[in-house]
């Protein structure tokens, strides 16, 4: 056995009871608008601290955890505390929207749209301030089944998100069928700055505001991109340029400080 597959076989033994151990923690990466450059929000990020080994990527750890059956726990957990930390920066004057990711495999359970608006009620946070992001490059088998809890989040004020748009092969299946109300372009379009990328990117852009979705550009780096993007008419950027991933502390300070400036 390798030492790879030793310390997958150790993650795995370790991930259930993580989330309650206090292992995994919310980070916070900014969503910026495009219009006037403010911090309008800010996406919840699992990170999770091993006791012995450090910090495991989320690219390890995710995958694994829906693997292993603890994505729902992990899930929960970050719905949780993105709320009550949105809810806690709204009651201090600096509303933002916060996203949180969800895996297909928690789009299996028929209780999971009440179960959101539950946990938003139970912080005393607006629908209208959280984002549910699928992330593209999953299936989502159910899709039927899926859009109708995506409606009931849709009226209740919830946006809803396509992540990593760009990745896979059923990007406007799940954009149709879901009905989703927010677009996120993945950085392999944003960075790839040959002629056809640039036409197709502009496309989608043209598309995704055609249907009415606002527009965010992942994984922006360089100014140059933050120039492109903006130009073909994104409404938020996301990115280490405009904010790295950071604790709650830090990103309450980051805001405080964008919005001084």
């Amino acid at each position: 056995m390798t030492t790879d597959e030793r310390t997958r076989l150790q993650l795995a033994a370790d991930l259930p009871g993580a989330a309650a151990r206090g292992e995994i923690v919310a980070y916070y990466q900014p969503l910026v608008g495009i219009a006037g450059g403010a911090v309008v929000g800010a996406e919840a990020l699992a990170r999770w601290f091993h006791p012995r080994l450090g910090l495991i990527a989320p690219d390890v750890f995710i995958p694994l955890a829906e693997a292993v059956g603890n994505i729902v726990e992990i899930g929960d957990f970050m719905l949780d505390t993105a709320c009550d930390f949105a809810a806690m920066c709204c009651r201090s004057g600096s509303d933002v929207d916060i996203a949180v990711n969800v895996s297909a495999i928690q789009l299996r359970d028929e209780s999971y749209a009440a179960r959101v608006l539950e946990t938003a009620a139970r912080h005393g946070l607006d629908p209208r301030h959280l984002t549910i992001e699928v992330t593209e490059s999953e299936v989502v088998h159910n899709i039927v089944d899926v859009g109708e809890r995506f409606a009931v989040l849709r009226a209740a004020g919830v946006t809803v998100s396509i992540d990593d748009f760009g990745t896979g092969e059923s990007s406007i299946e799940q954009l149709l069928a879901l009905q989703a109300s927010e677009l996120k372009i993945d950085r392999s379009l944003v960075k790839d700055r040959t002629a056809s990328s640039k036409t197709l990117l502009a496309a989608v852009i043209s598309f995704a505001h055609d249907k009415g979705l606002r527009v965010v550009a992942e994984g922006i780096e360089t100014s140059t991109e933050l120039a492109a993007v903006s130009a073909l008419g994104v409404d938020r950027v996301q990115g280490f340029l405009t904010g790295k991933p950071m604790p709650a502390e830090e990103f309450l300070q980051f805001i405080t400080a964008s919005r001084s400036t």
